[in-house]
């Protein structure tokens, strides 16, 4: 018999596409050096668009979807890595052009794989993913920018979110006054406890204001973009900076240039795909230095991924707290 593995499989059927949980066989494993017995995934927001169909996130087919992946080294043609060894991978165009991690078996190219770091486990990793990397290069971008240095309040957008909450409890690790945007008021004792100094009801920021606000956020970090986005950017103070990293509110701009040359402010995209390697590895330092281990396991629930297609409206509706980790083998 054929060795099989379970899949969550996406095809393309009249030009629409189809997800699945199937079985396959590993002569259907797509190219690669690495061969993974694939432990955890996670759920994002793209995941969630890819999952309904809502967003042209897939581009080839048959695919596996699932923008990271945590697993074992099960064979290798590699040099660089050995049967055994725990490793994992984010972005990459994972789950878009190339399989990801809904599966309990892949296979790789070892370009796009890195060790798990001391400190963290498999699981850990992925409660962290591309939501929380994300967070992290948001927050580096902010500090290269100087503008963590003003004293100032940061604001947080999409706060009870999976790039949020870690961006909340990183800025808060680093000393910082944060403040949590969010619509969802029942999760404030937990926005509390991960570090924000305040709440802010997203409806404020999502209102259209004066193209050039008074002074507030020194710093902030924005998942969700549209109007908020510019209400943020028009409050930010001079030479303030603004990491923007999501479209969940829309992906128009509405905002005059005032705040750029009147204030100096800086718009900063994070996009996490395709980081060279270095920067990731630094990032991850970071993550392993300043996320509390304990304020992760608050923020994380673990699903199986029979689950996920249930999920994955809810996910892009907002109702979705913190991380959610994948066990492909539940």
């Amino acid at each position: 018999m054929p060795d099989t593995f379970r899949a969550l499989y996406a095809e393309q059927v009249e030009g629409r596409p189809r997800v699945t949980l199937t079985t396959l066989e590993d002569r259907a494993l797509p190219p690669g050096e690495v061969t993974l017995d694939v432990a955890f995934s996670s759920l994002n927001y793209k995941d969630g668009l890819a999952l309904t169909g809502k967003g042209k996130v897939i581009r080839k087919f048959p695919l596996v979807p699932g923008i990271d992946v945590a697993g074992t080294v099960r064979a290798s043609s590699s040099t660089r890595f050995k049967p055994g060894e725990a490793v994992f991978a984010t972005g990459w165009n994972m789950g878009e052009s190339l399989w990801g991690g809904y599966t309990q078996r892949t296979r790789l190219s070892a370009d796009i794989l890195q060790r798990v770091p001391r400190g963290l486990d498999a699981k850990q990793v992925m409660a962290v993913g591309t939501a929380g990397f994300t967070a992290m290069l948001c927050v580096q971008a902010l500090e290269d920018a100087g503008s963590l240095r003003s004293g100032r309040e940061v604001v947080v957008t999409g706060a009870a979110g999976g790039v949020g909450s870690v961006a909340v409890a990183l800025l808060a690790a680093l000393g910082q006054r944060v403040v949590a945007s969010t619509g969802r008021r029942e999760h404030e004792p937990w926005l509390r406890s991960l570090g924000a100094s305040d709440i802010l009801d997203r409806a404020v920021l999502a209102e259209k204001g004066p193209p050039l606000a008074s002074e507030r956020w020194g710093a902030g970090v924005d998942s969700v973009g549209g109007q908020t986005l510019a209400t943020v950017l028009s409050q930010t103070a001079f030479e303030g900076a603004i990491a923007a990293c999501g479209v969940a509110g829309g992906p128009d701009l509405p905002v005059t240039v005032f705040p750029f040359i009147l204030r100096g402010v800086k718009l900063l995209g994070v996009n996490s795909v395709l980081v060279p390697m270095d920067r990731r590895e630094r990032a991850w330092q970071r993550l392993v230095e300043l996320l509390p281990a304990d304020k992760l396991a608050e923020s994380t629930s673990v699903v199986p991924m029979s689950k996920l297609l249930e999920l994955a409206p809810e996910i892009l509706a907002g109702k979705v707290r913190g991380r959610v980790v994948v066990d492909v083998n539940a």
